[in-house]
Parts: C-alpha cells; sequence; structure tokens
C-alpha cells in the first residue's frame, strides 16, 4: 500500500445495509458540538481531527487494527508500567474475538476508538455502507465494555469529506486521522520507528502506530520514554479533545431511527 494512497481521501458510493444499533448523537450524549480549535461542527473538514491546537504539550498516542492476541497485551503491558493511556482504534472483527483484551484496556484506563468492522478502504462506500462498518464496530465495543467508541479512524485515512460531516450528524463521532506517522506499516525496523515518534511529536500531536506489527511493539519503550523524556505528557483522544474521559463515561449504545 502506497503512501500516498494512505493519505488520500477518495470519493464515490457502492450500496451497503447500517445495522440498527448506534451510538448517541453528540448532542444527546451531552458532549460538545465542538472542540478546540474548530467551533460550530457544521463542515467535514471541522469534525476532522489530525492534531489539536494546545499549548500544554501534550500528545495522544494511539494504535490502529488490533487487538492482536499476542502483541497487544504486551504493549499493555509496557504502557502500564509506565503510566501511560492510550487510544486504541479497533477493527469490530477483532474486537469480538478478542473482548478480554478490550476489558484490560479499559481496566487499566485506555480509550477504544472505531477503526471499522473489517478494514475496508472506505473509497466507493455508500453512506449506509460507512455506517453499517461504524455501527457493527460499536456494537462490538459496546458488547466487550459496555460503552461504544465516540471516535472512528477510517482505515487508510480514506473518507469522504461530506461522510465525515454525516457521521459525526448522525453518530456523535468525529473522524480522527493523525499528525506524526512513523510508516510503521512499512516495516522499517524498530529503532526507526522509535526515532520517528520521538523526533516529530509535537503539543496536540496524534501519533499513529499500529499494535499488530511486532517491530512496532519492540519500539514502543524507547519510543514512549523518548517521549516523555522530551518534556510531553501523553493523554487518550477525549483528553486530547477537551472531552471527559472516555473511561468514565456512561454512553448508551440505542437503536437507529430511520
Amino acid at each position: 500500500m502506497s503512501d500516498l494512497h494512505r493519505r488520500t481521501v477518495i470519493f464515490g458510493a457502492v450500496a451497503g445495509l447500517a445495522t440498527p444499533f448506534v451510538a448517541q448523537s453528540a448532542l444527546a450524549q451531552g458532549m460538545p458540538r465542538s472542540f478546540a480549535g474548530r467551533g460550530p461542527i457544521t463542515r467535514g473538514e471541522a469534525a476532522t481531527i489530525t492534531r489539536i491546537p494546545t499549548a500544554q504539550p501534550l500528545v495522544a498516542m494511539t494504535f490502529d487494527d488490533g487487538p492482536h492476541p499476542n502483541l497487544t497485551p504486551q504493549l499493555l503491558d509496557m504502557l502500564r508500567a509506565r503510566g501511560i493511556r492510550a487510544t486504541f482504534y479497533v477493527i469490530g472483527r477483532n474486537a469480538a474475538r478478542f473482548p478480554q483484551i478490550l476489558q484490560r484496556m479499559v481496566a487499566e484506563g485506555h480509550e477504544i476508538g472505531n477503526h471499522t468492522w473489517s478494514h475496508p478502504s472506505l473509497h466507493g462506500h455508500s453512506d449506509a455502507s460507512v455506517l453499517s462498518q461504524v455501527d457493527r464496530t460499536n456494537r462490538a465495543v459496546y458488547d466487550a465494555v459496555g460503552r461504544p467508541p465516540v471516535t472512528m479512524r477510517p482505515p487508510y485515512g480514506n473518507l469522504y469529506d461530506r461522510q465525515r460531516l454525516m457521521l459525526f450528524e448522525t453518530r456523535g463521532m468525529p473522524t480522527v486521522l493523525w499528525s506524526v506517522d512513523p510508516l510503521d506499516w512499512q516495516r522499517p525496523g524498530s529503532a526507526v520507528v522509535s526515532q520517528r515518534i520521538i523526533g516529530s511529536s509535537h503539543s496536540g500531536a496524534v501519533i499513529l502506530a499500529h499494535d499488530i506489527h511486532r517491530a512496532t511493539v519492540r519500539a514502543m519503550p524507547s519510543a514512549l520514554d523518548g517521549v516523555t523524556g522530551r518534556g510531553f505528557r501523553f493523554a487518550t483522544m477525549s483528553e486530547l479533545i477537551g472531552w471527559p474521559r472516555w473511561d468514565r463515561r456512561r454512553l448508551r449504545l440505542v437503536e437507529a431511527t430511520s
């Protein structure tokens, strides 16, 4: 997969079916209809987060594509040893297979985000198909831990801008991308992954990594310690946005209305 493909937002539509269960809207959940640096959310780009403007030395460490049955628990051990809370953008079908790993994530203060059910490029997907991917994953996370995700990351970053606004308006979920990408999916080696994360981190950064790659997990001790050594503190995505901590909120899954 080329780096260009990972960063390109592509347009189109195909048929799909949405499941009947969705997270409550942002307004119904009491969640703000805006977040740092945005104002009212009336456009898809305003519902998209790559970084959060902040004077505080905060960064969000995020991991995609898990949970992995072996690597994710190893990563959780590393995070727990350092008192760091991260955000895991899980694939729904993996969440359904390994609910006990999600339960451990929540017990240790981490946040769980939505990374679609089967990790497709959403290029060419209809609104209904996008919602089906999101809703099935929300249901899997809810069944595992009793609350749904509040943010979504599209695979490869591919989601039509209009659909990002649609997702926020119908599900209360902003689209979270990233501002630091170590390109760990290219398998450059642990030392390179670590150096890229440390060197590129900045206040308000959203750092992308993948907990399905062994070299990435091996890179984490030095990467986390290096980012901390530069004076940054780690926050979950909700905390970076300025929302209440996800693991302490009473979020409900409700039936969609047509």
